[in-house]
């Protein structure tokens, strides 16, 4: 039977109108600018009408291959600490996106750790809300959604360093499409003033951007940055390295003050783009 996961946040995180949706998406995306291969991304995952300009503004700098990797926190607690939704479809307004089943099995395969679950997905809004950007650039978009708990770092480490290695045998196969792309989902600093969340943030932004994950823990641990998509960004930036990359880029930098204009209390958004 055929797993079809049903959409958890539209009409709450984004818009259940098909059209309406269409509109926001195609704003978000129109920055001018040129789409290219990219290894990975860093995008925000809080409400469209908070955080889309940034998401958008991360995705139009990317060429969208056929499978994407989504990894994202388990804001909710339930299921294995390494879930992974291994079969079937998810729904958005207008559309499905198939799950990347051969690659998804070949996780769980290499990673022990790892466990096909269902539960963990069913109402977490952090990798539903890419998929609008995802599939509006790649209508044949599959997808790979992993969701992670509050573990060591080492089992980030070793989560990416599993990726990394089964991307870079892929990339060894003659013939072979572009390699799947990797989203690290996550929010950086919450509920602290602008000043403050900005001030906070670009620490966690600059190991970023230097593809530094120790240096991305550390910058957390000793600003106490509230970013919940942490493990994601860690397990991302280790494959990434694996996969040769070389440098990231800020697409853009808000915060959710820069929408509601209360600047007392505002959660960080950063969009990068790994090369």
């Amino acid at each position: 039977m055929t797993m079809i996961r049903q959409p958890a946040v539209a009409g709450q995180f984004y818009s259940d109108d098909e059209a309406v949706l269409a509109d926001d998406l195609q704003r978000y995306l129109d920055t001018g600018a040129t789409a290219a291969p990219a290894i990975a991304v860093v995008s925000p995952h809080a409400g469209l009408m908070y955080s889309g300009h940034v998401a958008g503004a991360t995705y139009a700098q990317v060429t969208v291959p056929r499978t994407v990797i989504l990894l994202g926190p388990n804001h909710r607690g339930a299921g294995p600490p390494v879930s992974v939704y291994a079969r079937g479809t998810w729904l958005i307004p207008g559309g499905a996106l198939s799950v990347d089943e051969a690659l998804a099995e070949t996780l769980l395969a290499r990673y022990p750790e790892a466990q096909a679950d269902t539960t963990a997905h069913q109402y977490e809004h952090c990798l539903e809300v890419q998929l609008p950007f995802l599939r509006r650039l790649r209508p044949d978009v599959r997808i790979v959604p992993i969701l992670l708990s509050h573990m060591p770092d080492r089992a980030y480490t070793d989560l990416g360093l599993c990726l990394g290695g089964m991307l870079r045998e892929m990339a060894g196969r003659e013939g072979r499409p572009p390699l799947p792309l990797l989203v690290a989902s996550t929010d950086l600093t919450h509920y602290e003033p602008d000043a403050v969340t900005r001030a906070k943030d670009r620490h966690a932004i600059d190991a970023i951007r230097q593809l530094d994950p120790e240096g991305l823990g550390a910058a957390v641990r000793a600003h106490r940055i509230t970013m919940c998509g942490y493990g994601a960004t860690v397990a991302m930036l280790h494959a990434a390295r694996a996969l040769g990359a070389d440098h990231a880029s800020l697409a853009r930098y808000a915060t959710s003050g820069d929408i509601t204009g209360d600047r007392d209390s505002v959660v960080g958004y950063a969009g990068l783009v790994v090369a």
